[in-house]
């Protein structure tokens, strides 16, 4: 439910629109005098409109002294609030049910804005028009729903104009939870829209009002036998009725009855009488130019946003700030590009944990068996800066495999993920079924699901693992691991004093939500890591004058090429992509470049004391959210040789 900054305001109108509503329903039901039907569409209004349904409630309708209403409600533009409340509480109240209903049905936009329409326009029409107004219009019911029709359907397309585009853009633009009745966004959308479409059905409804085809605002008294009414609240300073409140009470059906002692009295602000004073032409224009208004607000935005997906389709993504949204982006492109639901996360890390940890295995008939599990995790990539993770056994990077060329492994896989996924073994010779390339040599393994890899070991070198079923999602929130063998015949083993692996990350945290880093628009990352942490967080690592290291460089990324470059002196490029170099080949360098996949095995000789940096030579890359803490950030560490 809590993902963004405003899901709080939303919890905040929420209450305020709860509270407004009750003081409106006391008021009406303790005071003010109107007829039931009016005093509804004020609390339905309100109901969806929060303080603003409050605020046209108390300028508009509300009593401000006893025997006051009539003059009160007598100005054309709160006749017109009247009208216009009455038609959105019914209007609206079908296009709400509506949409709740098409959300879980999982039927697309363009069909649920049609259904809307129906739904409110037959809802207005059938029940608040014809049926909870017969009494004060007289006739029949089905001659009230010919009288009610015009007026209706002018109001309702009008209303929709406004609604549509405003439901469209909003619950197909970046934060698609509004397309989820589960979710506070969707009703902050349906308040929001029945804003908009109040406003563009004013000026309407205002002009129905004035032309006596609809009513306003009314006044509905019970007078006690034998008393006789008070027109005080009627009359100017000087005691008698001005001319503009005589026009407003003939021209708005402000007449009072005459009724019998004991009966209910009723002025019709807008008129009980449909048909008034509009021409056909009139009307005929009205119709036209509203339903050219509607069309256009329920066409218009297919044109920005991609009205065929159903809320099952975008499964309440949120898209990272600054992505480009279009008529045809598809809806697994918005759930692969989607932030990481927080509500999902399953385990928290402590925030000095460390990635990369060896999974030691167990030996079942001479096989080395693993076990990993994959699930959503919250991991610290700084001490102030925490992520929601895709995690194998709840570490990022995965545990470290180290096997032995010649080995039989087994590796049983567990998805605890919220979406289905697999393991590839970068770079190894396996039997290719068990190679984890989704929909081509394996089913996908579903959430809660389970897979075996099994296969001999034939290589040696230094080799990942990692997802690969939607990868560029899954490995781009933390689906890898390092994938050491070490050569059957020792001697072969390219040796050093100290042995280090590197992998490489990059990250997109935005407003406390964690979306897979991307090199397209919107996507592209703010934080990175090298084994789950970005400097100063990183490992600091002690050396002594005179010792090698081998530092492995694994491209866990996904995206962008790291020129990786050791300060103090150059480093000997021993191995490629699990390939050890011939003594031959070996080069001296002091930067490889690691792409998305690749590896490099280089060794590096501490000649003097001091803090000699490894870093990527992208300046952006060694940064925090674009800021430098303590000399640097991101895609650093430091060896520390004494």
């Amino acid at each position: 439910m809590i993902a963004l900054p405003y899901d709080y305001f939303l919890i905040a109108w929420f209450v305020l629109a709860a509270g407004s509503t009750a003081y409106v329903a006391f008021d009406q039901f303790n005071g003010n005098p109107e007829p039931t039907v009016m005093k509804w569409g004020f609390i339905l209004v309100t109901l969806y409109m929060g303080p603003f349904g409050l605020l046209l409630y108390v300028l508009a309708d509300k009593e401000p002294r006893p025997g006051e209403h009539e003059h009160f409600t007598s100005p054309l533009w709160k006749q017109g609030v009247g009208s216009t409340i009455h038609c959105v509480a019914g209007d609206a109240t079908g296009i709400i049910l509506a949409a709740t209903v098409t959300a879980l049905l999982g039927l697309p936009m363009w069909i649920d804005l049609i259904v809307e329409y129906i739904a409110g326009f037959s809802f207005g029409l059938f029940i608040f028009q014809s049926l909870f107004m017969k009494k004060m219009m007289g006739g029949t019911y089905w001659e009230n729903v010919r009288k009610s029709f015009m007026p209706e359907f002018i109001s309702m397309n009008a209303m929709m104009a406004g609604m549509a585009p405003t439901m469209s853009l909003l619950m197909m633009g970046r934060d698609m939870r509004a397309m989820d009745p589960l979710e506070f966004v969707f009703w902050g959308v349906m308040s929001l829209g029945v804003m908009v479409g109040f406003t563009t059905a004013y000026p309407f409804n205002v002009w129905m009002v004035k032309k006596k085809i609809k009513h306003g605002l009314m006044t509905e008294r019970l007078e006690a036998p034998g008393q006789q009414r008070d027109m005080s609240g009627m009359k100017s300073e000087t005691g008698q009725m001005s001319d503009e409140q005589m026009s407003h009470m003939e021209g708005h059906g402000g007449q009072q009855k005459a009724k019998k002692s004991g009966e209910r009295e009723v002025s019709h602000g807008g008129g009980h009488q449909m048909g008034g004073d509009a021409t056909t032409p009139q009307l005929a224009a009205l119709a036209g130019v509203t339903s050219f208004l509607l069309i256009s607000g329920m066409v218009i935005p297919g044109f920005s946003v991609n009205l065929g997906l159903s809320a099952r389709d975008v499964d309440g993504s949120i898209m990272p700030p600054g992505m480009i949204n279009t008529f045809d982006l598809p809806g697994e492109a918005m759930k692969d590009m989607a932030a990481v639901k927080p509500r999902q996360v399953a385990y928290v890390a402590a925030p000095d944990a460390r990635g990369d940890k060896v999974l030691a295995p167990r030996i079942e008939n001479g096989v080395k068996v693993f076990d990993i599990k994959a699930e959503i995790i919250r991991w610290n990539i700084l001490p102030d800066v925490a992520v929601e993770a895709y995690a194998y056994n709840r570490q990022v990077p995965g545990p470290r495999l180290q096997v032995t060329e010649g080995d039989h492994v087994r590796i049983n896989f567990r998805n605890a993920l919220p979406e289905s996924t697999t393991v590839h073994w970068h770079g190894l010779i396996v039997p290719n079924e068990m190679d984890g390339p989704a929909n081509v040599t394996q089913d996908p393994v579903p959430p809660g699901g389970s897979y075996t890899y099994e296969f001999d070991v034939a290589q040696s070198g230094t080799y990942f693992y990692h997802s690969h079923d939607h990868p560029d999602r899954q490995q781009a929130l933390g689906l890898y691991g390092a994938l050491l063998i070490a050569p059957k015949d020792p001697s072969a083993e390219v040796k050093a004093d100290l042995d280090y692996t590197i992998q490489l990350q990059e990250w997109l945290k935005r407003e406390w939500l964690t979306y897979p880093a991307m090199l397209m628009e919107g996507a592209l990352p703010n934080y990175f890591t090298i084994n789950g942490k970005a400097y100063p967080s990183t490992d600091t690592v002690g050396m002594k004058v005179g010792q090698t290291i081998k530092l492995r460089f694994i491209g866990t990324n996904n995206n962008f090429v790291h020129p990786m470059h050791v300060h103090g002196g150059p480093f000997e490029v021993v191995a490629v992509d699990g390939i050890n170099l011939k003594e031959s080949a070996r080069y001296q360098a002091d930067t490889v470049n690691v792409g998305p996949g690749q590896r490099y095995d280089v060794v590096w000789t501490a000649r003097k004391p001091g803090k000699w940096l490894v870093h990527c030579h992208i300046p952006h890359h060694t940064a925090n959210n674009n800021v430098e803490h303590k000399g640097g950030g991101g895609l650093m560490l430091v060896l520390n040789v004494q």
